[in-house]
């Protein structure tokens, strides 16, 4: 349960970032025209969607069939099933933002009577580490294709990935994915580099002054150049050690003196 947790808390953050950078200009579809960048389609794929979905149910009937005999109930169910699934590809919806993927479903229950189920998901491309084109078997037989987005995050498990199957064009979807991933990070690099290199700028400014003071020359007729400035500095701390190393040998003269006259 704490790992449900865990990912709903980080579901809820995902959204409440995407809101806030998308300044909150949501139309009826949920995004705004101006700012998808790439539109991926089901409509082309709804017929083969479904034949796979179906061929996948009834093997599974058979089997049950087999077994336990509730693979009857099953192929009774199966009009219910095809309508289910007609509904659910022909309301998916699967959006390219500049921050992030939106994939958005709403589809019958078990039983449509119930009602309906929405489902929404914002993937932050930050978060996105690839897009994996999967095709199994079952699916390559009625070219049916499935989108898996990795995630990047570590406190997420590798099931908590988003899965997607049906989609009309995949490695388009992946290409601009990946590209507009690419130009995040291109900018984020470019940020930091501007960065480090205003840093010693803004350093040099800072200290400017307190170095090139001393450089002024008080007295040309001594200090010809910058060089005879330092070379008469170290001269002045030389000669006020031996001052004061002088001061010292006098004073602990003066001291023993003292203590044999006495």
């Amino acid at each position: 349960m704490g790992t449900v947790d865990e990912v709903a808390e980080i579901d809820n953050l995902e959204r409440g970032l995407l809101s806030e950078s998308c300044g909150g200009n949501e139309k009826s579809e949920g995004t705004d025209d101006d700012t998808v960048l790439y539109t991926a389609s089901f409509r082309e794929m709804e017929e083969k969607f479904v034949k796979y979905q179906t061929a996948q149910w009834v093997i599974y009937s058979l089997l049950l069939i087999l077994a336990w005999g509730m693979g009857l109930f099953m192929l009774l169910y199966l009009p219910v099933r095809r309508y289910i699934l007609r509904k659910d590809i022909q309301s998916r919806k699967l959006f390219l933002t500049p921050n992030a993927i939106v994939y958005k479903v709403t589809k019958p229950v078990a039983f449509p009577c119930f009602g309906v189920l929405h489902k929404e998901k914002h993937v932050l491309l930050p978060s996105v580490a690839d897009i994996i084109i999967e095709q199994g078997y079952l699916q390559s037989l009625f070219g049916v294709y499935s989108v898996r987005i990795e995630n990047a995050g570590v406190r997420r498990p590798p099931s908590d990935d988003v899965q997607i199957q049906g989609i009309a064009n995949p490695r388009a979807f992946k290409k601009a994915v990946l590209t507009q991933l690419s130009h995040i990070k291109s900018e984020i690099v470019s940020r930091q580099v501007s960065t480090i290199e205003d840093i010693p700028s803004l350093r040099l400014g800072h200290s400017s002054s307190p170095w090139m003071s001393p450089m002024k020359p008080q007295r040309h007729d001594l200090i010809p150049g910058s060089g005879d400035l330092v070379l008469l500095q170290k001269l002045e701390e030389v000669g006020n050690s031996v001052k004061r190393v002088q001061t010292l040998i006098e004073e602990k003269h003066h001291s023993q003196s003292s203590e044999l006259m006495g």
